[in-house]
């Protein structure tokens, strides 16, 4: 941390309605905080004592955020691809013979791939958290994090499709006294970097009464409920056998669609449901990447969006996503929901941008800190370079092109520098704070062991990633 001024040929503030460009100016960073905004003349000579950083063929833009994802499984990527029952007959197979080190690891290259393309904020859902917390303490970046509560038992690749799910309850109060004990005892770590959420996994996998628990906690402590919700047929499927009813009128009946509820996903959401979730004010999570390879379907995001209703974008997770890079997602949502509607006007690229950024903040209630370049707000941005391939040429005039190419063309390797809360934490695409050719080195080797454990698991599986491999499609 420290007081420097960042200049670049554009500015994304993020402000008002659209997204706030301006040419030719500066941001002032004192502390952890923005102090000013401005034209850059104006600034350079009001400030002229401080370091420079950035330049005339720089883009400045706040961090990006990426409002959903599960780290703790990231050396899983690649390994259910292509396959249907992705959950159980894709990774539970592996998931069991997880070991906390694998977690970690895993944990910290998905971070490095966020921190390397551009996220500076987390939202992070797993279990365990322990060591994922340590990894953003030690990288420097933003976590907005949720401990996964369920009441779900061991074996859930032994199920057959379709057989209700077995619940322990003990297990879920466990995991959820768990999760109490973690917000005590990280609740604004890191010079203020760690924020929490409460983490029900879906409403088919713990029973009514901890779900009434932990809306009750919620209304009396105001952590926010992030929970998976209506993520796809298998879910819907579950709640009609245990309760006779879907789940988002189930959850309706509880209480539990209010402001305080970000839905994740909605695959399997009618249009009513989905009319209902924004009218009480619920928030929405697209993660279109990862529901588009594990599902092949596009979720009402559109829908959501006209029913006056607030959405972010998260990349979900390595193994069912592949890639967890927010430049790929916000491409990933404005194509799959043009090709949808048959519409090329719809989910243009500046509502992209704001979904993964001041929306984003939004939605996960750190809309006073991150989200947009604006004097009292922690200094998280980024500095993209604009010589790049993919964003050449840079146009002002007659029509600016620097949106369309952020979202449409670049790919993450644009972003030279990272800040966050005033640090800079990735220098010239050098991460400062550690050292990333080891963590990579040992993940990969962690992740072939990991393998060998499950390989008799895996096997026996009859997801279709197995059959690909035995034909020699893999």
């Amino acid at each position: 941390m420290g007081n420097y001024v960042i200049e670049g040929r554009f500015v994304l503030t993020m402000t008002g309605p659209g997204i706030g460009i301006m040419e030719n100016a500066a941001v002032v960073v004192s502390g952890e905080e923005i102090i000013e905004v401005g034209p850059e003349k104006k600034l350079k000579d009001q400030y002229r004592k401080l370091p420079r950083l950035g330049g005339a063929d720089k883009l400045i833009m706040p961090g990006l955020i990426d409002a959903h994802i599960h780290t703790g499984i990231a050396l899983l990527r690649g390994t259910a691809q292509d396959t249907r029952n992705w959950m159980q007959q894709g990774i539970a197979p592996f998931k069991k013979h997880i070991q906390p080190g694998d977690v970690q690891l895993g944990s910290m290259v998905n971070i490095i791939e966020g921190l390397k393309s551009g996220t500076t904020t987390f939202a992070d859902y797993d279990y365990p958290l322990d060591d994922i917390i340590k990894n953003y303490l030690d990288v420097g970046a933003r976590a907005c994090l949720a401990s996964t509560v369920n009441e779900l038992t061991p074996g859930m690749d032994k199920l057959k499709i379709g057989e209700l799910y077995p619940f322990d309850e003990k297990l879920g109060r466990g995991r959820l006294q768990k999760a109490l004990e973690l917000i005590e005892k990280w609740e604004g770590a890191g010079e203020g970097r760690l924020t929490f959420l409460l983490g029900p996994q879906g409403p088919d996998m713990l029973g009514e009464k901890l779900l009434e628990e932990i809306k009750e906690l919620s209304n009396k402590t105001g952590y926010k409920i992030h929970m998976h919700v209506a993520q796809g047929d298998r879910e819907i499927d579950q709640m009609e056998k245990r309760y006779g009813i879907r789940s988002i009128p189930f959850l309706e009946k509880q209480g539990l669609i209010d402001e305080d509820l970000i839905a994740v996903h909605l695959t399997e959401a009618t249009a009513e449901e989905t009319y209902l979730l924004a009218e009480k004010g619920a928030k929405m999570i697209h993660c279109p990447g990862s529901i588009g390879i594990i599902d092949g379907l596009v979720p009402p995001v559109l829908e959501f969006l006209q029913a006056g209703g607030q959405a972010a974008l998260g990349s979900d997770q390595a193994p069912g996503n592949n890639c967890n890079n927010m430049f790929n997602e916000m491409k990933m949502a404005c194509v799959l929901n043009k090709v949808r509607k048959g519409d090329p006007t719809v989910m243009p690229a500046w509502k992209a941008l704001r979904m993964a950024t001041v929306e984003a903040a939004g939605v996960l209630g750190l809309g006073e800190k991150v989200g947009s370049l604006e004097p009292g707000k922690k200094a998280d941005l980024l500095i993209i370079d604009l010589n790049q391939p993919t964003l050449v040429p840079a146009i002002a005039e007659p029509v600016r092109n620097i949106v369309p190419n952020l979202v449409y063309s670049a790919r993450g390797n644009e972003v030279e520098t990272v800040i966050v809360n005033g640090e800079v934490i990735m220098e010239n695409r050098k991460l400062k704070r550690i050292d990333e050719e080891r963590i990579c080195r040992e993940a990969n080797l962690a992740g072939n062991e990991l393998a060998r454990r499950a390989s008799e698991d895996i096997l026996s599986s009859a997801n279709e990633t197995v059959q690909m491999m035995k034909k020699g499609y893999l």
